[in-house]
């Protein structure tokens, strides 16, 4: 899974710009982080649970990119963009916890 990078800080005012794009470069790492742990545990069960992690941090980022569109700290075209991106992400990680499941049962 590629993420395309947007780099919408420019677009945050000065007293927020560390705060809120702080947390959401931690969203953002956290989930392919946890998503390559899951890929590298031998078991379905561990697989299940990183990839839960990963889905856990994406619902954080969506939810940071809400509150930076909803504080005009984003334009909504911008806002769209990513939140299109995270659903996509959000169906893949889904995909690799059924991909998981169905290992787990054969």
């Amino acid at each position: 899974m590629h993420l395309r990078p947007i780099q919408p800080q420019f677009c945050f005012q000065k007293n927020e710009l560390y705060a809120l794009t702080d947390q959401m470069r931690r969203s953002a790492v956290s989930i392919s982080s946890k998503i390559t742990e899951g890929f590298s545990r031998h078991s379905a069960n561990e697989k299940i649970h990183f990839y839960a992690i990963a889905k856990g941090s994406l619902t954080e980022l969506q939810n940071q990119i809400l509150i930076a569109r909803d504080l005009l700290y984003f334009n909504i075209e911008t806002a769209e963009a990513l939140l299109d991106q995270s659903t996509t992400s959000l169906k893949l990680i889904h995909g690799l916890v059924k991909s998981a499941q169905t290992r787990n049962t054969i």
